[in-house]
């Protein structure tokens, strides 16, 4: 029989908070499960990444209680601060560490040397690990996000509505947004930006009185966090995605987009180039400009809005996009195949 143990920050279900790492470890989770694995799931309470003493003491005796030999896959945003945790268990467990979001400090440098293996979520990761930390290249494995198959969104002639999904953060850059759509008040279109509000309330506090002051309030609209239907639906009804982080380690909205043949434009961040990749014919199906520049992004926005010809050619590489983009399948087998790597 093949287990493993996963540990999890204990809100990965909550749903006021969805993100691309949450997600990415339920469908691994549920995908170990049909893969014929034994799954037993272990979510820490805690302040990840950040564990006050009695989270690190929680997950201290949930690991000194397992058994022997057994592999745990751990989120990285647990292992990645625990070092002396890791420590205490190597060579007794076989430690695995999915890397969504490296963190990029000391405890980090420690704690990943001592795990069995790496997953990284992105070929950016993998190569930034390196960079920064020693460890053996032969342990890190790229496995990046599976999309789930969707239904072609319709777009619209004028290409006009405008749609973000991120949690309303600096990191995601709607600030740099809202100052690029400021200078487009002349053109028509609309936003809607779908994400969680209460990461940073004073950011967010900030951004609607830029956006009230600048005469917007009609026309960019926040939702907040949705999922299941109410964002296929936001998918469906978009023209163009708009991802103007100011970091990234892959982008699974990126490939969420493209599977419904909705056009992106990012930022030249992290694994957001990786993730938005080519069409079979080698045709890019989005505009990617620096991060942190409102006029850059700006000026990719006019364009799209002006030009019908470069909307088509960029809505349809996004459809051949479809057909290379990986599914959840291909993802669970990678991680499958490090698991079995590392069993006694």
């Amino acid at each position: 029989m093949r287990a493993v143990h996963v540990v999890l920050p204990g809100d990965i279900d909550d749903p006021a908070t969805p993100s691309g790492g949450n997600a990415y470890d339920r469908r691994v989770c549920a995908g170990l499960g049909a893969a014929g694995w034994t799954v037993r799931e272990h979510g820490v309470p805690g302040d990840w990444p950040h564990p006050d003493e009695a989270a690190r003491a929680r997950l201290a005796g949930l690991l000194a209680a397992l058994p022997d030999g057994v592999p745990v896959l751990y989120d990285g945003l647990v292992a990645s601060t625990v070092p002396e945790l890791l420590a205490a268990q190597a060579g007794r467990l076989r430690q695995v560490v999915l890397v969504h979001m490296p963190l990029g400090d000391d405890a980090e440098a420690r704690a990943l040397p001592l795990a069995d293996a790496l997953v990284t979520t992105s070929g950016w990761t993998r190569e930034l690990l390196l960079a920064r930390h020693r460890i053996d290249p032969a342990r890190v494995t790229v496995a990046v996000p599976g999309v789930d198959p969707a239904e072609v969104a319709p777009g619209t002639a004028a290409g006009t509505g405008l749609l973000c999904v991120a949690a309303v953060t600096p990191v995601k850059g709607h600030d740099v947004l809202v100052d690029a759509l400021t200078g487009l008040v002349d053109r028509p279109w609309t936003l809607d930006c779908v994400g969680a509000l209460d990461r940073d309330p004073a950011f967010v506090a900030g951004l609607r009185g830029r956006v009230e002051r600048a005469g917007l309030a009609g026309r960019v609209r926040w939702h907040g966090p949705v999922s299941g239907p109410a964002l296929d639906a936001a998918y469906a009804g978009a023209d163009l995605l708009v991802l103007p982080s100011r970091a990234e380690t892959y982008g699974m909205v990126v490939v969420e987009a493209l599977a419904r043949g909705v056009p992106v434009l990012g930022s030249t961040v992290g694994g957001v180039p990786e993730a938005l990749g080519r069409a079979g014919d080698g045709a890019a199906p989005g505009v990617l400009v620096p991060p942190g520049d409102p006029v850059a992004l700006a000026g990719a926005l006019r364009r799209w809005l002006h030009s019908a010809d470069l909307r088509d050619r960029l809505r349809h590489a996004a459809r051949g996009r479809r057909a290379g983009l990986p599914g959840w399948a291909a993802t669970v087998t990678i991680v499958s195949q490090v698991l079995d790597g590392v069993r006694t």
